[in-house]
C-alpha cells in the first residue's frame, strides 16, 4: 500500500482499488420490524443458477472526486452463456476506467488466480499508464471495493426477485445510487488510511 501510494504520488496517477462479487436469486436475510406474533415471509425462488456478477473499482486522486466505476454480466445459466469475469472483460474495464479518469493508474486488487494469468500479465505489460500492486492474502478490510459490495448486498437483503431481469436492474439500481454518492465512496476509501480527497477548486 505505501509503495502503490508513493507511485501514485510521483506520476499524478489514480489509486484504483478492484474486486467483484455475484448477486443470486436467493435474497440476503435481514432482520426487519413486523406486528407481534406476525413472522414475515420472504417468498424467492432460488431456482436455476442465475447469477449477476460485478466488477467494479473505487478510484481515489486527491484534489479529484472520488470516482466508483462498475461492470455487470448476467448468467441466466443457458448452456454456452459465459458465468462470469474473464481476462478481456477486467482489461477492458481498467480501459474503459483510463479512458474515464484520463490519467495513469495504480491498480490494487488481491491475489485471486485469475489476476495472474498469462493474457493478464500480458495485457498490463502493454499498457504504459498501468501499475499493479497485490493486497496481503485475507485482507478485505484494506478493499473499499469489499465495503461497496457490503452495502449492495445490504440493501438487497428480504428483496425479493424472480427473473434474471429484474435481479439485474435492482444490482444495476443500488450501483447507481452509490456511484454519485461521493461522500459514500470517500469514506470507504478513507477507511483504508487514505486522506478524504476533496474536490479541486473551481
Amino acid at each position: 500500500m505505501a509503495g502503490a501510494k508513493r507511485v501514485a504520488a510521483r506520476s499524478g496517477a489514480w489509486i484504483c482499488f478492484a474486486d467483484e462479487c455475484g448477486q443470486t436469486l436467493r435474497a440476503c436475510k435481514a432482520t426487519t420490524w413486523a406486528p407481534k406474533g406476525v413472522t414475515p415471509i420472504v417468498k424467492v425462488t432460488a431456482k436455476g443458477t442465475v447469477r449477476v456478477s460485478v466488477a467494479g473499482l473505487c478510484c481515489y486522486r486527491p484534489g479529484h472526486r472520488s470516482r466508483m466505476i462498475y461492470r455487470t454480466l448476467l448468467y441466466r445459466g443457458r448452456k454456452g452463456e459465459q458465468k462470469g469475469f474473464r481476462e478481456p472483460q477486467l482489461i477492458g474495464l481498467l480501459d474503459a476506467a483510463h479512458q474515464q479518469l484520463q490519467g495513469p493508474i495504480v491498480l490494487i486488487w488481491d491475489r485471486l488466480s485469475q489476476h495472474k494469468t498469462p493474457a493478464i500479465r500480458a495485457a498490463i505489460a502493454r499498457r504504459s499508464w498501468l501499475r499493479v500492486y497485490e493486497l496481503p492474502s485475507y485482507a478485505p478490510e484494506l478493499d473499499p471495493v469489499e465495503k461497496v459490495w457490503s452495502t449492495l448486498k445490504r440493501s438487497m437483503a428480504n428483496h425479493a426477485v424472480r427473473t434474471a431481469t429484474t435481479l439485474a436492474a435492482a444490482v444495476k439500481t443500488r450501483l447507481k445510487r452509490m456511484q454519485y454518492r461521493h461522500d459514500l465512496v470517500d469514506g470507504y476509501l478513507a477507511s483504508t488510511g487514505l486522506s478524504p480527497p476533496a474536490p479541486a477548486r473551481p
